[in-house]
């Protein structure tokens, strides 16, 4: 049985490509892994939605991964993570359809505020709260 994992804690830190910045700034663009970009992703929003995480089925690239939310409304999508962006690939996990044809979003703060009012709810709230704790720090 073949699986492609998106795991980036199995991926090996000693590559080299890290040390030799010819590698990394290719033809003047970042060439990053979208594997790293998607678990970066799922752990800024994780707490704002009900469960989020990397696609362990769909093949993940250099050039594209796939992340599995569910929405606090117990939506659940899967989301194409690639240089234009996130977009919504299927209204299930682990899912693509051809056939839908969703706008890109810059940022997951931006695809998830359209898709659940409750994640902005939750993210408003916490950073009101981030806000005031803030706010004290500086007053004390």
């Amino acid at each position: 049985r073949m699986e492609t994992d998106c795991n980036p804690m199995e991926l090996p830190n000693n590559t080299g490509f890290e040390e030799d910045s010819d590698y990394r700034d290719f033809e003047g663009t970042d060439v990053k892994d979208m594997r790293l970009e998607a678990e970066a992703v799922v752990n800024d929003v994780l707490f704002a939605v009900n469960n989020m995480f990397v696609s362990k089925t769909l093949p993940c690239a250099e050039d594209v991964a796939y992340i599995n939310v569910e929405t606090r409304e117990r939506n659940r999508y899967c989301l194409e993570l690639t240089e234009a962006g996130l977009r919504v690939v299927a209204y299930d996990f682990d899912q693509t359809d051809d056939r839908l044809q969703t706008p890109y979003h810059e940022t997951v703060y931006s695809l998830l505020d359209s898709l659940s009012p409750a994640y902005r709810e939750v993210f408003g709230n916490a950073l009101l709260q981030r806000l005031e704790a803030l706010k004290k720090e500086t007053q004390s």
